[in-house]
């Protein structure tokens, strides 16, 4: 694996982090104050800052250091999570976002921008009040550094003494830390640390880590072996050393944390400073026989030389926890050791044991290439295809329907079905890094309007194909500007009409039907219907004697260059947003519709496929031609009888359906099959549900069945149809024309079948040639 692969991977965890870390300001925001949720933003940034040097991206660390900082003062209580400072945090979430980008693309973000919020967290973190924070509660300010303890007196080099067991300490001598430095400014501080089994899982080496403090200051050190098992009752990936380390230095405690700041996740650590009465601990005590480190026979003569061997060899097993076997070994050997090593090794099963279940219970993941995906998932349509065929084949040649083939071909069915819904369900990705991104576009439109926003999500592990992901953040981009600049009222008239002066805007995800329904709704004034009406016909869209329902003029808005707005803004004014949003729902093959009561908000409803690359369809005949209608779209199918036609007009007619009337359209006469219409008695009425036209009973010859397809791109591979969203190729070999619903009832409202119309355009996105 090369550096750019790594540098990939890396980008790939920062956009989970920067989902973390926006997840979290969120719920603080909501006012949740769980620490865990603290700790999450603080890794989240930490994480990303440590990855970003080690690329050497300093713009990046530089940013993510200052916001670090802060955060830490949050997760150490010196700082109140308020609304102001969460909003200054959330804004250094999205500079955080842009800078990530910015790594990854080669761009740059604003000077401006990221200077002037390093002023304000900077400031957060010094206890001051946030830039334009209003009337927040003042942050309570860092405590003072603590008073360094009472010198310790410099003492006259001496040979190193030995305890009374005979061990000679280890003096440490680093750096020039703590001799050259005047006494007056030397602190002492106590460190405890205790490494878990995940920190060695990491690649992480304690001692490294003792290496790497040692350059703080001059360091007395004592390793704690007390839960080292015995060695037949080890775990190779257990941690049982800990350490207690005393560090003289004219460094901070910050500067002694950051040595832990890779491993801080994985280990217990406590800085603090030293009582200057307690003593100062004994250098690499060791707490068994040394001689039995040596061949596995003790000196009886009491060798000194050999001793002192025996004591290197104890302290280089010491300084590092994977050279544990040594250290096991010995311990075995230790009789009065015994029942705490069956203690302690009882204890590593059972932390080994709720690791694993720990493990297994999240689950493991890889990272694979999407088109590797949809490679499999185009080669497992052809085993559709193909099976389908096989079907076909041995059904027209076998008359009896009892062959052992028949029955092999039905588990085959099963068994393709099975293999195809497990390959789209790994493409399946839940609609959440969508919805967050909607969170950042609330804050900035409401800041630039001066409106008081809260968002809100619901069902953001609803799972959808990516493809329909992908396409999903344009038009929610458009609708949440909508609904911020035209839904919600400003402050002062939604106080003066007894509302909240927060508005809301609800953004939720489901499944329904074998559809996702994205719903997307606000507490404000509604659409004001004369004043859409009015707008439409001075621009033009409609007649001024126009008579037009409560649903026919919510919908205007949805014609384009419609706009309701006074004046052109950054926001809105040029009349290009709604349309685009209906053309990009109909082009995912879905439907868009309005609910709106004056006063109490709006409501937008979208219901899309959970996949562009298969159809479950009612495959029909029409004039003789096969078509595919979208199983979605249907709610009813009935033969009709000669006194339930009724018509109306020239050439106009209706069904009665259950005491109601719905128009009945051929299908054949308006996709040009056939010049005359059909008698719909001899045929059967799919009754339908379209976006926009309400229902209308569609008329067709005949139905063969239902069954599922493989949408193939009949633009990429042929030309535009009108009236054919796309194609797929049956059992038989035939190709099959999906009908395009929406476009067909649009034409027989009198409108022409348009290229944009319905849900043909990009069910190409999936489909292959």
């Amino acid at each position: 694996m090369d550096m750019n692969e790594i540098k990939e991977i890396f980008f790939q965890e920062c956009e989970e982090q920067l989902a973390e870390l926006e997840s979290g300001l969120l719920k603080l925001n909501d006012g949740d104050r769980d620490p865990e949720t603290v700790n999450a933003v603080f890794r989240a940034v930490h994480s990303i800052k440590g990855g970003a040097g080690a690329f050497g991206l300093d713009d990046l660390v530089s940013f993510a250091h200052v916001f670090e900082t802060t955060l830490d003062c949050v997760r150490s209580n010196k700082l109140e999570p308020t609304q102001d400072v969460l909003k200054v945090m959330l804004r250094s979430a999205d500079v955080l976002a842009d800078l990530v980008s910015a790594s990854r693309d080669g761009g740059s973000v604003e000077e401006s921008r990221t200077r002037g919020l390093l002023k304000e967290l900077e400031a957060l973190a010094r206890g001051e009040m946030p830039t334009g924070g209003g009337a927040a509660e003042a942050p309570k300010p860092a405590p003072a550094k603590a008073a360094a303890p009472a010198p310790v007196p410099a003492a006259a080099p001496a040979p190193a003494p030995t305890d009374e067991s005979g061990f000679q300490p280890i003096p440490f001598t680093f750096d020039g830390f703590g001799a050259d430095e005047p006494a007056e400014d030397l602190s002492v501080f106590e460190v405890s640390f205790k490494p878990r089994r995940d920190l060695y899982a990491k690649g992480n080496e304690a001692a490294l880590l003792l290496r790497d403090l040692s350059r703080v200051g001059e360091m007395s050190i004592n390793c704690d072996m007390d839960q080292l098992p015995a060695f037949d009752k080890m775990d190779p990936e257990g941690a049982y050393f800990s350490w207690t380390i005393q560090v003289k230095t004219a460094k901070s405690e910050q500067d002694i944390r950051t040595v832990f700041e890779f491993a801080e996740w994985d280990c217990d650590l406590d800085v603090k400073v030293a009582d200057s009465s307690a003593e100062e601990l004994p250098m690499v005590p060791v707490p068994f026989d040394l001689s039995i480190l040596d061949d596995g026979t003790s000196d009886a003569d009491g060798d000194d030389g050999g001793a002192a061997e025996a004591a290197a060899q104890a302290v280089a097993a010491a300084e590092t926890a994977t050279n544990v076997t040594k250290m096991a070994a010995a311990a075995a050997r230790v009789e009065k050791k015994e029942s705490q090593a069956a203690a302690a090794a009882a204890a590593a099963a059972a932390n080994a044991a709720n690791a694993a279940n720990a493990a297994n219970s999240a689950g493991q993941t890889i990272r694979v290439d999407l088109d590797r995906v949809d490679r499999l998932i185009n080669l497992v349509g052809e085993l559709v295809i193909n099976q389908a065929m096989l079907s076909q084949s041995v059904i027209e040649n076998d008359t009896t329907g009892t062959s052992s083939i028949n029955m092999g071909l039905e588990e085959l069915q099963q068994l393709t079905r099975e293999i195809q819904d497990s390959v789209m369900a790994i493409r399946a990705q839940p609609v959440k890094p969508v919805f967050q991104r909607m969170s950042r576009i609330v804050r900035e439109v409401a800041d630039m309007v001066g409106k008081s926003i809260r968002l809100v999500t619901e069902g953001e592990n609803t799972e959808v194909d990516k493809t329909v992901i992908d396409k999903l953040a344009e038009p929610l981009t458009h609708m949440i500007r909508n609904a911020v600049d035209h839904g919600i009222e400003s402050p002062e008239r939604r106080e003066a009409a007894g509302k909240n002066p927060e508005g809301t805007v609800k953004l939720t995800a489901k499944h329904r039907s074998g559809r996702i329904v994205i719903e997307l709704s606000d507490d404000g004034a509604g659409i004001n219907r004369e004043k859409v009406k009015q707008k439409a016909i001075d621009k033009d869209l409609i007649p001024a004697d126009s008579n037009l329902t409560d649903e026919e003029i919510d919908n205007l808005i949805f014609m384009p260059g419609f706009s309701t707005a006074d004046k052109i803004s950054d926001i809105s004014g040029r009349g290009v947003g709604m349309d685009v949003v209906k053309r990009s729902i109909q082009a995912l093959g879905g439907r868009i519709s309005i609910s709106s009561r004056p006063g109490n908000g709006s409501t937008f409803t979208m219901s899309l496929p959970l996949t562009l690359a298969v159809l479950d369809g009612m495959v029909v005949t029409v004039a003789g031609q096969t078509l595919v209608v979208p199983l979605t779209a249907i709610v009813e199918t009935l033969q009709p009888e000669a006194s339930a036609i009724h018509s109306f007009g020239a050439n106009q007619r209706l069904i009665s359906i259950r005491n109601s009337f719905c128009p009945l359209v051929d299908v054949g006469r308006i996709l040009n099959f056939r010049s005359i219409q059909a008698n719909p008695v001899e045929g059967v009425a799919l009754l339908v549900e379209s976006e926009g036209g309400g229902q209308r009973a569609l008329m067709v010859d005949a139905i063969q069945g239902q069954r599922q397809v493989v949408i193939k791109s009949l633009e990429a591979n042929y030309t535009h149809v009108p009236g054919i969203a796309a194609a797929t190729i049956l059992g038989d070999g035939r190709v099959a024309l999906i009908l395009d619903v929406d476009a067909v009832v649009a034409a027989s409202r009198g409108q022409s079948l348009r290229q944009d119309s319905g849900m043909k355009a990009d069910m190409s996105l999936a489909a292959t040639g």
